[in-house]
């Protein structure tokens, strides 16, 4: 073989390589970010669940802008410092947009992450006001915030149940002591808070700091926190014979707090949330579908399906994967979800968000008071 045809065959051969290493991906990729394994592991799936859902009917029509989409799911493990790395690792993997993370502890440090990349995240669940009050222009939530489910709680707490008497746990998360604070200020020193104190999440024996709420005789004891500590903290008050009705926020409606907590000893548990997704009509063929696919439905994977339908709908209507063509989208898009109309402002919070009061009976939840 002669020089010049040598060098052909070499310039072809570094032409082929050169071109394999630059290939560009052929699928968007989506970020899905919640815990995944440990004590929350059922919020996770709920999420992952919902996420796959609404991809999965995407890519059934033939995916957005030609691409198929592809899932990229993260183990947050509910822990800040795995949430900030899972968030470069999927900013670093090439995700046009994460939907999560669960636990507000999370969502508010990896947002940052996010926000350096200029990649918008939208939460299905995270309720703390400060992820949305930094003035990040890429962080959506299409869920309410702590501010306004702690009002309806207060009000309930006053105007319903008449009470005088109030102790105030939290498990000191962003989340648990937020939402604690929030009824808190709202219940307006119309009430006495007769205890307040805080709880270490992850600990199973809280019998010491539910007798001292015991001998301070609390009309109800209100928890800021989620199911896995809520659970025991119902369940040991009723071994201690405390009377007192419990109250809760939206991180403890779950099958798992009647579970941990046993159905008896949940009876009568009041808890903030948005209204009964079943009476909503809107939602009629996403729950028939969802069921039919995963068994019972969880409480935030209805919001996890609309924040992935809201993140590829902006995609498509920007007619790019660019960013900051996306998230300008996302703040002028409305859109009819399977919880309804749903439209972000300024800050990235939906315009609407409706708490209801909820009990446990029966073993079940059930939709009990309206503001």
């Amino acid at each position: 073989m002669d020089n010049r045809k040598r060098c052909i065959v070499l310039f072809l051969v570094i032409a082929f390589i050169f071109s394999g290493c630059v290939r560009k991906d052929t699928n968007i990729k989506i970020g899905v970010a919640g815990p995944m394994t440990g004590d929350q592991a059922k919020m996770g799936t709920d999420f992952r669940n919902g996420v796959t859902l609404a991809v999965d009917e995407w890519n059934s029509k033939g995916g957005v802008l030609g691409k198929k989409i592809e899932m990229l799911v993260e183990d947050d493990q509910h822990d800040p410092k795995q949430a900030v790395s899972i968030a470069n690792k999927l900013v670093d993997s090439g995700v046009i947009g994460v939907i999560g993370h669960f636990n507000s502890s999370c969502s508010i440090p990896a947002s940052d992450v996010y926000n350096r990349a200029g990649i918008p995240m939208i939460t299905p669940a995270s309720t703390n006001p400060e992820l949305t009050e930094r003035g990040y222009k890429g962080v959506f939530r299409v869920c309410g915030r702590d501010d306004q489910q702690g009002k309806v709680a207060a009000d309930f707490v006053l105007n319903y149940l008449k009470a005088k008497r109030v102790a105030i746990l939290q498990d000191k998360t962003t989340y648990g002591q937020g939402l604690a604070n929030e009824f808190r200020k709202f219940l307006d020193n119309k009430a006495e808070v007769v205890y307040y104190g805080g709880i270490v999440q992850g600990d199973k024996d809280f019998k010491m700091v539910l007798s001292a709420v015991k001998e301070k005789a609390p009309d109800i004891i209100y928890f800021g926190g989620i199911y896995p500590e809520a659970g025991l903290l119902v369940r040991q008050a009723r071994e201690l014979d405390i009377k007192a009705p419990f109250m809760s926020g939206d991180g403890v409606i779950d099958p798992k707090f009647i579970e941990i907590a046993g159905a008896k000893a949940a009876e009568g548990t009041y808890l903030t949330f948005s209204p009964d997704p079943r009476n909503i009509p809107s939602a009629r063929e996403f729950i028939t579908k969802y069921t039919a696919r995963f068994g019972e439905l969880g409480p935030y994977s209805i919001y996890a399906y609309d924040a992935t339908n809201i993140l590829l709908r902006a995609v498509q209507e920007a007619g790019s994967t660019d960013s900051s063509k996306i998230i300008d989208k996302l703040h002028s898009l409305e859109f009819n979800g399977a919880t309804g109309n749903i439209r972000f402002d300024q800050k990235g919070d939906v315009t609407h968000a409706g708490y209801v009061v909820w009990i446990t009976k029966g073993g079940k939840f059930v939709e009990y008071w309206k503001p």
